[in-house]
């Protein structure tokens, strides 16, 4: 008999929107890779699978891949994506199988035998109604989880620092004898990556991770804890306590941010205590502000109405494919939905701005579906990408199901 590790996706997911509108749950980033790699590193154990909605896995294109079939006493470990490691789970190993694991009535983890979990295997939405269908013994533990859009920006810099913590100081990439690397014993530089004379990467305050074929440009400053991934570039500026995903090109100052990955923000402008979601594009001195004047908590929207935070640092939630004008203002706990287009430089933008909107700074109305897909379409291929049939349909789905009543109409 052998261990699996299986990842599901409950029916929260709906409280991370505008950030799981395409995404499932288990491929969000956070810390140096994203949530289900996280639980992969942190359980080794080898993979049987995910269970979410279905268009979303098939859009997702770094899935875990399964390692081979599982035998019928294999022991299967399912545990909630959203769900973080902790001393509750050493806790829940410790427990005889099968059993299940709740926290306030939600379902965290399970320990149940292949034979017994393969009925609810391939039910997509429907897994998590499965799984508490097999009438496992029921256990309370108190497991932390990323709950709202917010919570991946409270927690990914300690998430940052754990993960980072035992990596190799490897120097596996190109380092100008110019350049500046602060405690260098606690800095990661990949194959095919680029740090030019006068960029200073300062590790004293947490490790950095520069991956394979990252660039670092002249007058660049890194602080950690940071990761900067595969062929994402930095081209002067200020990151910082940030997890940028692959892909992005990355200029002026970014702190404690989260990137999904595939972003642009090439010019000049703040972007602080910040999620941004794969495809975005900021305009030069798109600016986020994540400070009230009066200090006080951030409240935000989410799919149920607005909520208030707990923080008091917290600047925009922005969708995949949004794109904003030069001098774009977003206010203190924005959210802008999927596919939104802003473009009224130079005045502060709705705190709320829906998926698929097209605000010119007076009025917001509908992005038109076929010509929000056509400029998709351009910038996948701007990174010599393109979009996939399953990303398509995802996006139709998206937008076939937002409110269209907030917009006017002309």
């Amino acid at each position: 008999m052998s261990r699996r590790l299986l990842l599901f996706e409950d029916r929260n997911w709906r409280n991370l929107r505008p950030l799981t509108d395409l995404l499932p749950v288990p491929a969000l980033a956070f810390g140096a890779s994203d949530l289900a790699r996280r639980w992969e590193r942190g359980t080794g154990l080898p993979w049987l699978g995910v269970e979410a909605r279905t268009a979303a896995l098939a859009a997702w294109r770094t899935a875990p891949i399964p390692a081979g079939k599982a035998a019928p006493d294999d022991e299967i470990l399912v545990v909630n994506a959203a769900v973080l490691p902790g001393p509750w789970l050493e806790a829940a190993l410790a427990e005889r199988a099968p059993s299940l694991f709740t926290d306030a009535d939600r379902p965290i983890a399970a320990r149940v035998p292949f034979r017994m979990l393969a009925p609810c295997l391939g039910r997509g939405e429907e897994f998590e109604v499965a799984l508490l269908g097999l009438g496992l013994p029921v256990f309370a533990v108190v497991a932390p989880a990323i709950e709202w859009p917010w919570d991946l920006i409270a927690r990914n810099a300690d998430a940052l620092a754990a993960d980072l913590a035992g990596q190799a100081a490897a120097r596996d990439g190109e380092v100008h004898d110019q350049a500046v690397l602060l405690a260098p014993e606690r800095i990661a530089i990949g194959p095919g990556a680029r740090i030019d004379p006068f960029a200073v990467l300062d590790a004293r305050s947490g490790p950095i991770a520069i991956e394979r074929d990252g660039i670092v440009l002249a007058h660049t400053v890194v602080t950690g804890p940071c990761r900067i991934g595969e062929g994402t570039q930095l081209l002067g500026g200020f990151v910082g306590n940030s997890s940028i995903g692959p892909g992005c090109r990355i200029a002026g100052e970014v702190d404690a941010c989260v990137w999904q990955g595939w972003a642009n923000k090439r010019h000049h402008g703040f972007v602080g205590h910040s999620v941004i979601g794969e495809w975005v594009n900021l305009g030069a001195l798109t600016t986020t502000s994540d400070l009230k004047n009066n200090y006080g908590e951030v409240r935000v929207q989410t799919a149920g109405g607005e909520r208030a935070s707990g923080s008091n640092k917290i600047g925009s939630i922005v969708g995949s494919h949004v794109k904003t004008g030069i001098g774009t203002l977003l206010p203190t706990g924005a959210w802008i939905g999927t596919g939104a287009n802003l473009f009224g430089g130079g005045r502060f933008a709705p705190k709320h701005v829906p998926a698929f909107a097209w605000w010119d700074g007076d009025r917001t109305v509908e992005h038109e579906l076929d010509r929000f897909l056509a400029t998709a379409r351009t910038a996948y291929a701007r990174r010599e990408r393109s979009l996939l049939p399953a990303e398509e349909s995802l996006l139709r789905g998206v937008h076939a199901a937002h409110d269209a009543s907030r917009f006017v109409r002309t």
